[in-house]
């Protein structure tokens, strides 16, 4: 980039930091929904809610859903 193109897309600067975080936002998000450990670990701690009255079952079972439906997809237990 030459020195007039930095200086003619400097006010695009915090624009772009902010693409930036938001794409290793997304990035992380996609990893925590997709790794099996952590979705076993999340149907872990949701039946310890239900258990603890946190939940109600009805919560507990859609939550447990998703959570099966996504592992399921990752090709998990």
């Amino acid at each position: 980039m030459g020195l007039v193109t930095g200086l003619l897309t400097l006010p695009l600067a915090p624009l772009r930091g902010t693409v930036w975080i938001a794409e290793k936002l997304l990035e992380e998000t996609e990893r925590q929904l997709s790794d099996p450990q952590l979705i076993e670990q999340r149907l872990d701690e949701a039946e310890a809610a239900l258990e603890r009255g946190e939940l109600t079952q009805e919560e507990f079972d859609d939550l447990e859903e998703e959570l099966l439906l996504r592992l399921s997809a990752q090709g998990g237990t």
